[in-house]
C-alpha cells in the first residue's frame, strides 16, 4: 500500500496550453506536485512555464498517479482543483493510507471529499483477505468467549449474509 506522501511524490501533470495545442505545438513540461508547497506555487510555475502567452489557458495533456483525484472530479484535461493540496494534507494527517480512501470511493461512488473522509473515519473496519475471513473476525469480536470446537460454521454462507451490512473494495471493508 502507498502512503499519501509517496503518492504525491509520484503525482505529475504534463502542462501545455490550448493556444499552443491548437497551433500544433505540444510544448509543455511534466511537473511533479511534490515540488510545490501548495496550489498557488504550482500555478505560478505553470504561468512561468508559459510566460510567452498573455493569459495562458492551461491544458493538462497527461497526468500520472491521479486516479483518486480523478475519481473525485478534481482533475481533467482543462481543470485542476485548487483543493488537491489541502485534500492531500488532510488524508496524510488522518493516518489512513490513500488506498483506503480509494477503496471507499470504489464502493460508494463519486462524492465530495468531506463525505469520503467522514465515511473512511466512521465506517472503515480493516483489511482482510476475503469475505470469509472478515465474517469470522466480525463474529469472533461479537462473541465474548471462543466457540466450542464441536461447532462448525459454514463461513462462506455466513460471509454472504454478513456482507449485506458491509461493503468491500480491494480487501478493505466498511460498514454500510
Amino acid at each position: 500500500m502507498t502512503n499519501l506522501t509517496n503518492c504525491l511524490d509520484s503525482c505529475s501533470i504534463y502542462v501545455g496550453t490550448y493556444q499552443k495545442y491548437n497551433s500544433r505545438n505540444l510544448y509543455g513540461k511534466w511537473l511533479n506536485l511534490s515540488d510545490y508547497l501548495d496550489y498557488d506555487e504550482l500555478l505560478e510555475a505553470m504561468k512561468e512555464l508559459h510566460q510567452d502567452e498573455h493569459n495562458p489557458e492551461f491544458m493538462f495533456q497527461d497526468y500520472e498517479n491521479f486516479s483518486f483525484f480523478e475519481k473525485l472530479g478534481l482533475i481533467a484535461e482543462s481543470y485542476l482543483s485548487n483543493e488537491i493540496f489541502e485534500i492531500a494534507e488532510q488524508i496524510n494527517d488522518s493516518n489512513y493510507e490513500l488506498e483506503i480512501f480509494e477503496a471507499y470511493v470504489d464502493c460508494i461512488g463519486k462524492m465530495d471529499f468531506q463525505s469520503v473522509y467522514d465515511g473512511v473515519i466512521n465506517y472503515y473496519i480493516g483489511e482482510y483477505s476475503d469475505d470469509e475471513t472478515f465474517a469470522q473476525y466480525i463474529l469472533e469480536e461479537s462473541i465474548p468467549e471462543s466457540l466450542p470446537n464441536y461447532i462448525f460454521i459454514d463461513w462462506e454462507s455466513t460471509a454472504r449474509n454478513i456482507m449485506c451490512d458491509y461493503f468491500e473494495s480491494n480487501g478493505h471493508y466498511f460498514r454500510s
